[in-house]
């Protein structure tokens, strides 16, 4: 008797990992690089001057900052596409554009959202005919809400999907600390792998959380977010 194929229960999920995969790349071009999330100030500031200050403020990020606020968007977005609830898609992006502590950080979010779902468009969804993102193109997209549900149309589990997402955000940090000088490749392989239950712990979180239970408490990254804006040089956007 012939050994049962393995197509039919594999490729769907190798297929919405691949996706996954793809949208959390740093190769995915949503100009990512060009942000530190005020990590550019912080440095400049001595805040965050080793490993051990660097992985503190990306950890306090992920769980507690921008990392928290996004998890909670996308998870919404994720359910609301899901569902094809169009309003509650957009009441979620509405929600991700407007709890932005500083002009940079909603900026950074916009762009990115942007550049995603036209990414996106041009490279995936029309590979099957998928809609878009959003129904109101007029409307500004942060990112979360676009990654949330362009992962639920592909039919990617939402863990996997905030996973994904949060590690993303964490490397970029990582990857901002690495060209500020604060260290070097192998102190950010050490960094990746200690917020690998940091992350874990946000996606639980995010997943048990309600709805109304939203917002951040991270101040000095709030605060050196504000302080980058009117920053006389730097490398980064935000």
């Amino acid at each position: 008797m012939p050994a049962p194929s393995m197509r039919m229960t594999t490729e769907p999920r190798l297929t919405g990992l691949y996706r996954l995969l793809s949208w959390a790349s740093p190769g995915f071009p949503i100009g990512a690089f060009s942000y530190s999330h005020g990590l550019e100030a912080a440095a400049a500031a001595g805040a965050v001057h080793d490993r051990a200050t660097l992985e503190r403020w990306i950890a306090a990020s992920v769980g507690n900052g921008s990392g928290r606020i996004d998890a909670d968007i996308a998870r919404d977005a994720w359910r609301a596409a899901g569902a094809g609830d169009g309003a509650a898609l957009a009441k979620a992006n509405r929600r991700g554009m407007a709890y932005r502590a500083t002009a940079e950080l909603a900026l950074e979010s916009r762009q990115q959202g942007a550049a995603f779902v036209a990414a996106h468009e041009a490279a995936w969804a029309s590979r099957r005919g998928d809609p878009v993102l959003l129904a109101d193109e007029e409307e500004a997209i942060c990112h979360a809400a676009a990654f949330g549900a362009a992962a639920a149309r592909a039919d990617i589990a939402l863990a996997d999907a905030l996973a994904a997402y949060l590690q993303s955000f964490a490397a970029n940090l990582i990857s901002a600390g690495l060209r500020l000088g604060i260290i070097g490749q192998s102190d950010g392989q050490r960094i990746l792998a200690a917020l690998e239950p940091v992350v874990a712990a946000a996606v639980s979180a995010a997943l048990g959380r309600d709805a109304e239970d939203f917002g951040s408490a991270t101040f000095a990254a709030d605060l050196a977010s504000t302080a980058h804006e009117t920053q006389y040089t730097r490398l980064f956007r935000s």
